[in-house]
Order: structure tokens, then C-alpha cells, then sequence
């Protein structure tokens, strides 16, 4: 089943669609620690490297590095992926990705992105504080979202991530309470994409680490998205 814009986070297919066993890992908000325990598969081949701003995208950075983020870090309009995968666009990407590391054949990289890609909101607009959803068929929901800090999730595997989150401003029919942007960056700067969990439950968002949509520029085509990919 595709995941609808208000479906919330299903535990039990973290469980089971993640490889190995249950992981720790630690949030940091404001100086609170929360506990999570879950798996992490998310799989972007990214190598460590000595040069700084790779190590930040690979996930190896001090909790001194991160600083806070606005909204506007992610302005524009915005495509899924997840259709491009449907219609064989990123054939290309996996392939490449099962030559380069061996670790998966091509058709086993699909089918691990095809989970994570995988929704129903085709398109997303942010423009200030105001972010649409769309999804096929309907003509939008809008609402205003509020700057909810950020969670650094930390993984056995040694690398970490960070997620700025969200809140709806105002409660409305059809709109999740909390979004979280993933993007591989942990201090202010322009998205080049980004992976957004939403629902309405915040620190069960923290474990949903199967499902995460993931958007380019809606200016751009599927081999431009290809060649990006490919980039990383």
C-alpha cells in the first residue's frame, strides 16, 4: 500500500522490512536526550572521507557542528521520485549502484527503493511558511508549518543523521501534524532534494526508517534526476 498523506508510522514495518537486528539510537533536541530503538538501512552509498563536507553528508560530524534551520531551506517546488522509479527511469541508478559496490544485484537495489520512495504525495510546494501537498488526483492541501528543532539519530553502523522538524501551525483536515526534512545537511543551506517522514505522532516519526519520500526540483527531468543521483 502506498503511503497516504495522513498515514501514520507502522512499527511493525520497520520491523520487518529492515535487514539485521534492532539498533540504538540517540536523539538530541535542545539538550534532552530521547532514546530510540530501531533499524537503519538507508542505504546511499556514501564513502568517509577525509574531505569535510563529505563527511557531513556521510553522516560523521560533532553535535557542535549542527545549527538550526528555516523553511526556507526548502523552497520551491518540489517532484517525488518514486514514479520515476515505476517507469524504469532509475533502472540506470541501480544498476550502477550494484556495479559500484557489489553488495546488492541492480533488481535488489530497486526493490530496497522502491519502499523508501514509495508515496502518494507526487508533488510538494513550499513557499514561507506554507507547505501543499499534493497527490494525484486532488488539487492540494495547504498549511502553515512552525520551526520544531532538530533530532540527531545516531546508528550502530557509526554515522549519523539529522532531522529538522516541523509543526503544523494550526490543525487542519487532511494535513499532518509534523514533517521532518532529512537532507543530509546540518547547518543552513539550499536543499538539492531532500527525504520527508510526516505524520502525527513526532518521536514515532524518529523510528520510521523504511518509508522516506524523497523529492528533487520539479524543473528537473528524470535523467537530470538520474545524473544527480548518479553524482552521489
Amino acid at each position: 500500500m502506498k503511503r497516504a498523506l495522513t498515514q501514520g508510522v507502522s512499527l511493525l514495518a520497520v520491523g520487518l522490512l529492515v535487514l539485521g537486528g534492532v539498533q540504538s539510537a540517540v536523539a538530541s533536541h535542545s539538550g534532552h536526550k530521547h532514546d530510540h530503538s530501531h533499524d537503519h538501512d538507508h542505504d546511499h552509498d556514501h564513502d568517509h572521507s577525509h574531505d569535510h563536507d563529505e563527511d557531513i553528508y556521510a553522516g560523521y560530524f560533532e553535535d557542535s557542528q549542527v545549527e538550526d534551520r528555516s523553511l526556507s531551506d526548502w523552497e520551491g517546488d518540489w517532484q517525488s521520485v518514486f514514479p520515476y522509479l515505476e517507469d524504469g527511469t532509475l533502472d540506470e541508478v541501480f544498476a550502477h549502484k550494484a556495479e559500484q559496490n557489489g553488495e546488492k544485484t541492480a533488481e535488489a537495489y530497486k526493490a530496497y527503493y522502491a519502499t523508501g520512495y514509495q508515496t502518494d504525495v507526487d508533488r510538494i510546494v513550499i513557499e514561507g511558511d506554507t507547505v501543499t501537498f499534493y497527490e494525484e488526483g486532488n488539487e492540494g492541501r495547504s498549511g502553515e508549518y512552525a520551526y520544531d528543532g532538530y533530532e540527531i539519530l545516531t546508528y550502530a553502523a557509526g554515522n549519523r543523521g539529522v532531522r529538522y522538524v516541523f509543526e503544523l501551525a494550526e490543525e487542519a483536515d487532511g494535513l499532518p501534524q509534523y514533517i521532518q526534512f532529512s537532507d543530509h545537511a546540518i547547518s543552513p543551506t539550499d536543499a538539492d532534494h531532500f527525504h520527508l517522514y510526516w505524520g502525527d505522532d513526532r518521536e514515532a516519526l524518529l523510528e520510521e526508517v523504511t518509508n522516506w519520500p524523497t523529492y528533487y526540483p520539479s524543473a528537473l527531468g528524470g535523467h537530470e534526476i538520474v545524473h544527480e543521483m548518479m553524482a552521489h
